[in-house]
């Protein structure tokens, strides 16, 4: 039953979620709590794994839940239930997107979907940065976590650092503080 109910749960996330795997985070997050599957910190530590792993994050923290929840068949059943909707779309699109990619109707959608996409991450990046003490009272803390996160930004958008050096001097920092 547990499987059943992992598999369709992302399979419904799938098919319901648009705006790739951030935007899907705050959506993830919601049934994986609701559910008890996980808490907060966890599904945080989940993200944050994912995040780094290589393959889309929406993906990998669906099979990190399913792992946490079932082991091995439970992140068969969440990763099933995670792709299986993007596979499909995809074949379903590719086969008709040619056609109506000019159709007028089609391009506003696409437009009115950019704010809303674009909502979701940046909700899910407050959730994160709230839930990891980024954002709320003051402390030394949180001040050292809001100065690496502004270094790691400006390192990504104004000296063009590739994310994959940024993520392991962040962590090279974050241990050298807080070990």
């Amino acid at each position: 039953m547990v499987l059943f109910e992992l598999f369709w749960t992302f399979l419904l996330i799938g098919f319901v979620s648009f705006g790739g795997g951030y935007a899907m985070i705050p959506v993830i997050e919601l049934e994986v709590i609701n559910r008890g599957w996980m808490t907060t910190q966890q599904f945080t530590d989940v993200i944050a794994i994912a995040g780094m792993s290589p393959g889309p994050i929406a993906t990998n923290s669906a099979i990190f839940v399913g792992y946490q929840v079932q082991g091995i068949t439970g992140a068969i059943a969440a990763g099933l239930g995670m792709v299986i909707p993007s596979l499909l779309l995809v074949i379903i699109i590719a086969t008709f997107f040619y056609r109506i990619s000019k159709n007028k109707h089609v391009e506003s959608a696409f437009y009115g979907l950019r704010p809303i996409i674009t909502g979701l991450i940046g909700y899910a990046a407050i959730k994160f940065a709230i839930s990891n003490n980024l954002i709320g009272s003051f402390s030394w803390y949180s001040a050292s976590l809001l100065i690496i996160f502004a270094l790691s930004l400006f390192s990504l958008i104004k000296l063009r650092i590739h994310p994959a050096l940024v993520i392991v001097m962040s962590g090279v920092v974050g241990a050298a503080i807080y070990s």
